[in-house]
């Protein structure tokens, strides 16, 4: 696989207002959660950087 990625780089982590902490807004199966959640994983397959400057590359 490849390298190991950070959640808090990614687009899917966001902050949940209500319970005021991140959540990972994919919806994991049973197998993929329990996965993420032993840390057995060595690169999130569903990972996409969050580039906040990337729709104003588009415009340009």
């Amino acid at each position: 696989m490849g390298t190991k990625t950070s959640c808090d780089c990614c687009s899917n982590y966001v902050y949940d207002e209500e319970y005021e902490y991140y959540v990972c807004e994919v919806n994991l199966d049973e197998d993929e959660m329990m996965r993420f959640m032993t840390s057995n994983v060595q690169s999130c397959p569903y990972f996409r950087l969050d580039d906040e400057y990337q729709i104003v590359r588009k415009q340009m």
